[in-house]
């Protein structure tokens, strides 16, 4: 167990700190990769349990505690094989959505469910009888552990909107490659990247902003364009998108090593960046979802800019993620989730 409000921890480098997510696993060794992994990510636990092959406390039973615990936002799964599946099925279904839960499946293939009998002495589960539980109870299933973290992260960061579930997303950064890798990305996981309507267009022009800018969305600001105001023009932008773009999230991306590389060093133009979102999204809570994507080339100076983004953002309610594809698949998960609020009414 790891109860940070407990004061209690099974391996070492465990934060303190308790935060709202609150995880049941069926592997120690995975619990160790959620914990510290999860943690550099900016989540923080209200609990964590390992379960192996559940010979004692079942899932259901978690299940129940995370759902009745106050201190709990969003429960994460790591399961092979859940025995009692009917005690399973009725926990999450009478619960209808009160809180986000979501899934990392183990032996979905042949060999996997080879490795999980030898794992837990478990048959795992089929892929159809997951679908199925998450069409009538509203878990997300994920297929990978970064996936799994990335979207209990959103859900940590962001409220689930049952009224206007996520749909139409405008991207925001600086890489032409990158703009376009990300609307595949979004459109591969049914999230729109389209034009937005007109009077979004016509002010982000009205700005005059330097040319090889494109603001129709993706808005594609090269480096150049985001030093103007030596970095506070990312303020403007947002604000135009916010008032008049009519998102359902936006996604502001940085390549971190442009800026910190370039010779242009008049000023700190990565933290005004990132404190003009900062302002933006203060100023409009819950107008829209946002999360923010920095790029980085793994050196250290990108790599400590990265953390202390991360750190700042986070506490401040904002998912920090390191790729555009892990942003797609986050509100790709929260999207799915809303859209089952939404149904039940």
């Amino acid at each position: 167990v790891y109860s940070p409000g407990g004061g209690l921890a099974f391996i070492g480098g465990c934060s303190p700190e308790p935060g709202s997510v609150g995880v049941i696993t069926q592997s120690g060794g995975l619990g160790v990769d959620v914990i510290l992994r999860g943690q550099s990510r900016g989540l923080r636990y209200s609990g964590l349990v390992t379960l192996g092959n559940s010979a004692d406390v079942s899932p259901s039973e978690l299940v129940e505690y995370f759902l009745a615990d106050p201190d709990t936002r969003v429960i994460g799964i790591y399961a092979e094989d859940i025995k009692d599946g009917r005690a399973f099925f009725r926990a999450l279904r009478a619960a209808r959505g009160a809180k986000p839960v979501v899934v990392l499946l183990g032996g979905q293939t042949s060999q996997g469910r080879h490795a999980a009998a030898s794992h837990t002495g478990s048959l795992a589960s089929g892929a159809e009888l997951w679908r199925g539980l998450a069409q009538q109870t509203g878990i997300c299933i994920t297929r990978t552990l970064d996936e799994f973290l990335d979207v209990l992260l959103a859900f940590q960061a962001l409220s689930p909107r049952r009224a206007r579930p996520t749909r139409r997303c405008v991207l925001f950064g600086n890489g032409g490659g990158t703009s376009v890798l990300a609307a595949d990305a979004f459109g591969r996981r049914s999230l729109d990247v389209s034009p937005m309507p007109q009077p979004a267009v016509d002010a982000l022009s009205a700005l005059d902003l330097p040319p090889g800018t494109s603001v129709v969305n993706p808005i594609d600001a090269p480096a150049y364009t985001l030093r103007q105001e030596e970095g506070r023009i990312a303020e403007r932008i947002l604000e135009i998108v916010v008032e008049r773009g009519e998102p359902d999230a936006i996604v502001m991306h940085i390549n971190l090593p442009v800026f910190i590389g370039s010779t242009d060093q008049r000023a700190d133009f990565l933290q005004n960046i990132v404190d003009a979102a900062l302002r933006v999204r203060a100023r409009h809570p819950g107008r829209a979802h946002f999360a923010l994507v920095l790029r980085s080339d793994g050196a250290e100076p990108s790599e400590r800019r990265r953390r202390e983004f991360r750190d700042t953002a986070v506490r401040q309610g904002i998912p920090v993620y390191d790729e555009m594809a892990n942003a797609a698949d986050a509100l790709a998960g929260m999207a799915f989730f809303e859209r089952y609020l939404a149904a039940r009414g």
